[in-house]
């Protein structure tokens, strides 16, 4: 008998660590997380700490390569959280449940596999028709993640996202107030100068953060929304005196022309947010004010608004600074995908549990919400309007099988 031989046998003798339970059963997913080739995202949907829960409780969780570096989390974090490590979009794209952030690009389609579920925004405004026949022809169940509400009726994504939105798009007026970048005015006020003139479009949570990061700053604010009760939330929401007003045009047309910074925050419901600032408003502006057009992703709020990007996030139309970068939470990515992985494991945990993604929009209406097609069929009435295609009503899509 060899050395070798003799030592694999003593070492055979010694305890071996055992391996951590892995519950599994046959409703257990498969959930890919690509690389975003989306220009300049950064964001991940889930964080190896949400990974490991998945993997505890019988899930495969299979991440590209890089695809959590933007958001500072690395391949090891995610090897370690139980995560297999692929190194091609094709790999990642096997998997039945696709979770990423930006939509689909149109060389990802190639990598889809039929009948798998692609869980993403929607941004329903830059897409065409062709983007859904392409869902369609693959069977796919598409599910924007915006339109998910929970169990109380609200938005969770839009909700979170908001918050961050509101929290950095004070630091981004500051930052394009200041002689870096436009006519050297500080966010606020000091003694014996006057405060910096806000204007806020829309009382809903991108307004309540930005209030509470400009509180302390001396920032002289007026919020504008199309209804009431939105202003008397905020208000209360906010707990201080604030100017509050409904959109009409003298009275918003004089605040916006006054005004150092304008921001849009004002959604649609229909995934188009409303023109509420024309260009001839915008013309009438302090030379070198600064807009910032949060609801650009649905089209924005201002008639001169364009798509710009974190590379380039701002153009100047009638000598008016405009930041029109759709994307903002993404400047802040590690802190993005933290919030976005706290509301997407609790449901992934829950879909897991009750039988897998039909299962779950069956039994959970507000779950539901976010369908916009499935299976072949686009199961959203207003995209189906638009795009002149078939629709049909998911609950009655879910009760056929029975």
């Amino acid at each position: 008998m060899t050395g070798f031989e003799e030592l694999a046998k003593q070492t055979a003798l010694y305890p071996k660590e055992a391996p951590a339970a892995v519950r599994t059963d046959k409703h257990s997913l498969q959930i890919g997380l690509p690389k975003e080739v989306s220009f300049q995202e950064n964001r991940i949907a889930l964080t190896p700490e949400a990974v490991a829960i998945l993997v505890r409780h019988g899930h495969r969780v299979v991440v590209e390569t890089a695809a959590g570096t933007g958001a500072k989390f690395s391949d090891n974090d995610y090897s370690e959280a139980g995560a297999q490590i692929v190194y091609s979009p094709e790999e990642v794209f096997d998997s039945n449940v696709i979770l990423k952030v930006e939509p689909l690009v149109d060389h990802e389609f190639a990598y889809l596999k039929s009948g798998s579920t692609l869980i993403s925004a929607l941004n329903l405004p830059s897409h065409e028709r062709r983007y859904f026949e392409r869902l369609n022809e693959k069977q796919i169940t598409g599910i924007g993640y915006e339109y998910i509400e929970d169990p109380g009726g609200g938005l969770p994504v839009i909700r979170t996202m908001s918050e961050i939105a509101g929290s950095t798009v004070m630091l981004i007026a500051g930052e394009y107030l200041s002689s870096v970048n436009g006519r050297g005015v500080i966010l606020g006020g000091i003694t014996g100068v006057p405060p910096t003139k806000v204007v806020i479009l829309g009382a809903g949570t991108v307004a309540e953060y930005a209030i509470r990061a400009a509180h302390g700053m001396g920032v002289d604010i007026k919020v504008f929304d199309r209804h009431l009760y939105k202003l008397q939330r905020l208000k209360y929401a906010v707990g201080q005196p604030i100017y509050t007003a409904i959109i009409d045009s003298d009275t918003l047309a004089e605040a916006i022309e006054r005004a150092d910074v304008v921001i849009g925050a004002i959604r649609g419901d229909d995934g188009h947010s409303p023109v509420v600032v024309t260009d001839e408003m915008v013309s009438r502006m302090r030379p070198e004010a600064v807009i910032v057009d949060v609801a650009i992703d649905q089209g924005g709020n201002f008639e001169s608004s364009r798509m710009t990007s974190h590379k380039n996030p701002t153009f100047q139309h009638h000598g008016i600074i405009h930041y029109c970068v759709p994307n903002i939470a993404s400047r802040v990515a590690h802190t993005a995908s933290m919030a976005l992985s706290n509301i997407f494991l609790p449901f992934l945990l829950e879909t897991g549990t009750i039988g897998g993604i039909e299962e779950m929009m069956y039994k959970n209406r507000w779950f539901m919400k976010g369908v916009y097609s499935h299976k072949g069929t686009l199961t959203n009435a207003y995209i189906a309007r638009k795009f002149s295609m078939r629709f049909k009503d998911l609950q009655l899509l879910l009760a056929a099988r029975f």
